[in-house]
């Protein structure tokens, strides 16, 4: 029988329910199918860090920050530098001062608010993070878009216009299939379906339970969808930071609480940003030397950063800051920017 959009949304609830049952990933932030919903902390944790980031990456990450903050009070109570710290390496930084936030939000308030409507009010939660949270948490329905499900849902019904424009189509397909009961599973297994099976390239289609429903199977090119419009190259920039030595410690700045990676310790840099190379003075007026060179890519531009070295004999340099131990230079929490410039610095000695 060929498939048509109301043959899907009659069959893929059932259907991925049932293969979830069976084939669930065990997360450390998840409840096993068919169990109580999962603590919403563990939910809206796991949620903010796996934004643009992946399962693997996030899972040392987020058992490191229940040991330490096991609940909303704990986070709560914990001063920013430190969960700034404690998040270095997992980037988008704005995403660990909104965790403060809102945890301190939701501490006032005395318990986290069970509806999207009132979810998507606290801070950083935008419209995935609440949809996710109210059916994953609360087991209520909602509309739960992700990467992965846009896949799927671009595939299920071989969507053929380019993201991001096709983003208000595959919502409301996906709405379609959304059962009223089991939502929070129904989201898990169709992340658990794009992440395993329903892969960007080269999707397992012979494994994949929703094979027979699926549109793009059936005219047999399911890896064209989802259509992606062209990209365009990133602009590079170049920048430069500053390793300031003295007695065995580096120096090292806050970077302004807002902006990017607002909030962080970091090296003295030229005042690069997003928009421009850095043009700025040296920090201070002593013999530099060039170290090498470290590239970054963030999410709408690359960095060239070149690494320059001093030492000096007084540690009153006359700029706001601290000094910290060259061989705990691992327990600064520095982003990954300045921690690849400390090992460029520790490869030359």
């Amino acid at each position: 029988m060929p498939t048509s959009p109301e043959n899907i949304a009659a069959t893929a609830a059932p259907i991925l329910l049932a293969w979830y049952d069976a084939h669930a990933r065990s997360l450390p932030w998840r409840a096993p199918p068919g169990t109580p919903p999962p603590d919403p902390y563990r939910v809206w944790l796991s949620e903010v860090m796996l934004q643009q980031t992946t399962v693997a990456a996030v899972k040392p990450y987020f058992s490191k920050f229940t040991a330490r903050w096991p609940d909303m009070a704990a986070l709560a109570a914990a001063p920013e530098e430190d969960v700034m710290a404690a998040w270095a390496g997992l980037g988008y930084y704005s995403r660990a001062r909104n965790l403060v936030k809102c945890a301190r939000a939701v501490a006032e308030m005395g318990a986290f608010p069970q509806t999207e409507a009132e979810l998507i009010k606290l801070p950083g939660l935008g419209a995935y993070t609440a949809a996710a949270i109210a059916a994953i948490a609360f087991g209520q329905r909602a509309v739960v878009v992700d990467a992965n499900v846009e896949r799927v849902v671009s595939r299920l019904f071989a969507i053929d216009a380019p993201l991001p424009g096709s983003r208000k189509q595959i919502r409301r397909e996906t709405d379609s299939i959304t059962p009223d009961q089991r939502a929070g599973d129904f989201a898990q297994a169709m992340m658990d379906l794009g992440s395993g099976i329903c892969t960007a390239r080269d999707p397992k289609c012979l494994l994949c339970p929703l094979r027979s429903a699926c549109t793009a199977h059936a005219a047999g090119d399911p890896a064209r969808f989802p259509v992606k419009a062209a990209k365009t190259a990133k602009p590079v920039r170049q920048g430069t930071a500053y390793w300031i030595e003295h007695c065995g410690q580096v120096w090292l700045e806050t970077r302004r609480g807002t902006g990017m990676l607002g909030g962080m310790r970091c090296l003295p840099g030229d005042g690069w940003h997003a928009g421009g190379n850095g043009c700025g003075p040296p920090p201070l007026d002593c013999e530099w030397h060039a170290v090498g060179l470290v590239r970054h890519s963030f999410t709408h531009f690359a960095l060239e950063m070149t690494v320059q070295k001093c030492a000096v004999n007084t540690p009153d340099i006359g700029r706001d800051g601290e000094w910290w131990p060259i061989v705990d230079i691992a327990r600064a929490g520095l982003p990954t920017l300045f921690a690849k410039a400390a090992q460029l610095v520790a490869a030359e000695v």
